[in-house]
């Protein structure tokens, strides 16, 4: 999996591509959690748009940075889910907490 990260003001955009499951998300974990760390961020937008498969692993290193980021009195969400992705979120009862934008600047301007 490949990361893209972008700041806009004090909101974190992190780009997703490729696979979040078992065999990525320690390492989107990892990475995500040392630039929110690394650079105070309390707002961050999670770019699936370039997600093309999600397994529980996934959801469990999302869920993750959701609990990191509202512990520090901030928030996320995501934007852009493919049917297949955003299917994935809704069973599991995402969107009941964190709430899912059409496109980034939809997220950027709501956030």
């Amino acid at each position: 999996m490949n990361l893209e990260f972008c700041k806009k003001g004090n909101i974190l955009i992190i780009t997703l591509c490729g696979e979040l499951d078992h065999n990525s998300a320690e390492e989107v974990r990892v990475r995500v959690d040392d630039r929110i760390d690394r650079d105070n961020i309390k707002k961050a937008v999670l770019d699936f748009s370039r997600v093309t498969f999600m397994d529980s692993s996934g959801i469990g290193a999302v869920l993750g940075r959701y609990k990191k980021l509202s512990n520090k009195g901030g928030m996320l969400c995501i934007a852009m889910p493919n049917k297949n992705v955003s299917r994935i979120f809704e069973l599991a009862g995402l969107y009941k907490i964190i709430k899912n934008y059409d496109t980034v600047d939809e997220a950027v301007r709501c956030i």
